[in-house]
């Protein structure tokens, strides 16, 4: 089922060791795959001390 045009749809999560210039690497993927209607978006687990990569579909 498609989402409403405008909202963003979940394709996959990972989780992984944070290290610094992991915010960079997210920076070029979305600049560099916009036209490939993705987004890649970072957040941090404080409780478990890791880093989440999220791929969506927009």
């Amino acid at each position: 089922m498609k989402e409403k045009e405008g909202k963003l749809e979940l394709i996959a999560t990972k989780s992984f060791t944070p290290y610094p210039e992991m915010y960079r690497v997210i920076d070029f993927l979305n600049k560099n795959l916009k036209h490939k209607k993705v987004m890649f978006g970072l957040t941090k687990d404080p409780e478990k001390g890791k880093m989440i990569i999220s791929i969506y579909e927009i």
